[in-house]
This record gives structure tokens, C-alpha cells and sequence, in this order.
């Protein structure tokens, strides 16, 4: 198994080029938590700017957060001891689903090795410039961010980081906690969570298995939101 997550810790930070529609809006956020802004403030869409775009851009932001948290633990031996199927939230098993349509076959995985396959996944979707434009023209930019193909890849993007952050609490809060990373990995899944709830980007479905986590957060998001 060992061979199945080698490398898990070589994941990038993928950046947003300078001038382009990406890197003007990920600098809305980085000026309003720079600032000392709420995290209200910071997910809230700019006034006159695009939703699709605001959610692309935080796909890529919120993939950063969750790939560098899993980098600084990747190495740790303690994650060959995990079987396929182990590791993951209490009463679930997250498989990994190979290939598409008709040939779509799912397979059971250990939870190291699915968070491996998420990252390298939404990386690759992510390196594809058909899917996640970052160039000059931001009326084409837009026009792909806007297509319900985008919509449903975003979707299942947000869908994919929750489940790895459940895998992250479920089984290695302990190995963060150690290395004095729990207040970072706390930070970033509160951010994430008010970005989902502000945009209604999570199943109610798919949040059971943290609902312990889940509730006082989007409580908190909702009170301070006067709602």
C-alpha cells in the first residue's frame, strides 16, 4: 500500500496568474481576512461580480488549504497500517469511482489512499485550462464558469473536499493535533463551511457524517449572519 500514497506529500499549490478574472477575485478574500474582515465578509459574492466565478475560485483556494494540510502529514507511517475501507468517517466507506458511463466501476480504497485520488483529481481538473480558464479574457473565462457542466464539477469538487476533511477529523485529528496544526486545519474548515452554507454547495446528506462539526459551524455562520 505504501507505494498507493507515496508521494502524497508533493502536492503544489496551484496560484492564479497575475491580471487574470481567477487572481482579481481570490484578492477580494485575501484583502477582507487581511483586514481583519469576518468570515461573513469574506465569502459574501462581491458586489457586481460573478457567482460562478466566486465558487471556481474558491475551489481552487479551498484545494489549497486541504493539500497543504495533507502534505505536512503525508509521510507519516502510520497511514500504511489502513486497510481498503479503513480510516473513514463512522458508517461510511468513500469509494473511489474509476472511468465514466457505462464503464464507471467503483473501488474500495483506504482512506489515505482516497484523500491521494481526491487531490490528484481535482488538481488534474483543475490543470485543464478547458475547465478552470485562467488567461486574459475574462468574458471567456466566464462563459465556461457559467455552463452547467462547470456547475456539476464543482459540485462534486466541494462534495470531494468534505470527504476528505471528514477522513482528516474522523482519523488524523490526533497526527495534527501533534504537530500543532489543529488550529490551522479548524481555521480552514470553518472557512469552507461558511463558503458552502453561504452558497448551499453541500447535500444535507453528505454532511451527516460530521454533523457533530457541521451543526455549531453553520449555527455560528447563521447567527452571524442575523438569520
Amino acid at each position: 500500500m505504501s507505494s498507493n500514497i507515496k508521494g502524497a506529500g508533493t502536492f503544489q499549490p496551484l496560484r492564479h496568474r497575475s491580471g487574470t478574472l481567477r487572481d482579481r477575485l481570490h484578492g477580494y478574500t485575501k484583502q477582507t481576512l487581511g483586514a481583519g474582515g469576518s468570515l461573513n465578509d469574506a465569502v459574501a459574492l462581491p458586489q457586481g461580480e460573478s457567482c460562478a466565478g466566486w465558487v471556481a475560485v474558491h475551489a481552487i483556494d479551498f484545494y489549497n488549504d486541504v493539500s497543504t494540510i495533507w502534505a505536512v502529514m503525508s509521510e507519516d507511517p502510520y497511514l500504511d497500517s489502513f486497510r481498503p475501507g479503513e480510516g473513514f468517517p463512522s458508517g461510511v466507506e468513500y469509494r473511489w469511482s474509476e472511468g465514466s458511463g457505462r464503464d464507471a466501476t467503483t473501488v474500495s480504497v483506504s482512506a489515505p489512499v482516497y484523500i491521494e485520488k481526491v487531490l490528484q483529481w481535482i488538481a488534474d481538473q483543475i490543470n485543464d485550462e478547458t475547465k478552470f480558464p485562467d488567461d486574459d479574457d475574462e468574458a471567456e473565462a466566464l462563459r465556461v464558469f457559467q455552463t452547467p457542466q462547470f456547475a456539476a464539477l464543482c459540485g462534486q469538487i466541494f462534495r470531494r473536499l468534505f470527504r476528505v476533511y471528514g477522513i482528516i477529523y474522523s482519523s488524523f485529528f490526533g497526527t495534527l493535533e501533534a504537530l500543532q496544526m489543529a488550529p490551522h486545519l479548524n481555521t480552514c474548515f470553518k472557512h469552507f463551511m461558511f463558503f458552502c452554507t453561504e452558497f448551499g454547495l453541500l447535500p444535507e446528506r453528505e454532511m451527516e457524517p460530521l454533523e457533530v462539526l457541521v451543526k455549531p459551524i453553520r449555527k455560528q455562520y447563521h447567527l452571524s449572519k442575523g438569520k
